[in-house]
């Protein structure tokens, strides 16, 4: 990260630290508000109208509840159950309502950020990549790789990840870059003239 950071000055970028004070909270907030999106948009998937549809229904509760079971991974299961309770009677002002005020705060740190630079450069993830299937049977750990990434699905903002290397062992790094709303041409910009001076794009990590 910090070599693409020379790179970019090289390339006539001037850097300015910025503060996202309330990033610290973006998985928080992303896993509440996109599980009770998932539980929403998904409960039309019912083996009538829309989805799989068991073979070996008996009945229309047990259609539904079999076609649902078959038809879902477990990922999606576990996101309908999280995104169900978060909505339920009782959760909705402490889990959902209360994330959805937390997004808007994450907001408004971009607007303020963005007052100082117009791109944020910042890793894709906090860790290099990982084998095949290595965390499969962790989904926290699988939640907390995407802490860098899901600030931009929140505040609305476009956002690129691009590799700008590898760690010693040979793993890609990823660089992302953040761009005000709307403001896809200057980040695009960005990434085309930095990979334009570096060839990590071409290259491919041993297997």
């Amino acid at each position: 990260m910090r070599k693409g950071l020379e790179d970019l000055k090289a390339l006539g970028a001037r850097t300015v630290d910025v503060s996202l004070p309330n990033s610290k909270y973006g998985i928080a907030v992303y896993y509440l508000v996109a599980t009770a999106e998932a539980s929403s948009n998904l409960a039309r998937f019912d083996g009538v109208h829309y989805g799989h549809r068991t073979p070996d229904e008996a009945g229309l509760v047990e259609l539904y509840s079999r076609s649902r079971a078959e038809g879902f991974g477990a990922e999606v299961k576990r996101r309908i159950m999280l995104g169900t309770y978060a909505l339920s009677s009782g959760y909705y002002d402490a889990y959902y309502l209360k994330a959805q005020k937390v997004r808007a705060l994450l907001r408004r740190d971009f607007d303020k950020a963005f007052e100082a630079c117009d791109v944020i450069v910042g890793p894709t993830s906090p860790t290099p990549a990982f084998k095949v299937g290595e965390k499969a049977d962790d989904p926290l750990a699988m939640y907390l790789s995407d802490i860098f990434t899901i600030t931009a699905n929140l505040a609305t903002i476009p956002g690129l990840s691009m590799p700008c290397g590898f760690t010693q062992s040979g793993l890609p790094v990823g660089m992302q870059l953040l761009g005000r709303p709307f403001d896809e041409v200057r980040m695009l910009r960005t990434a085309a003239a930095y990979q334009a001076r570096t060839a990590h794009h071409a290259q491919r990590p041993p297997v």
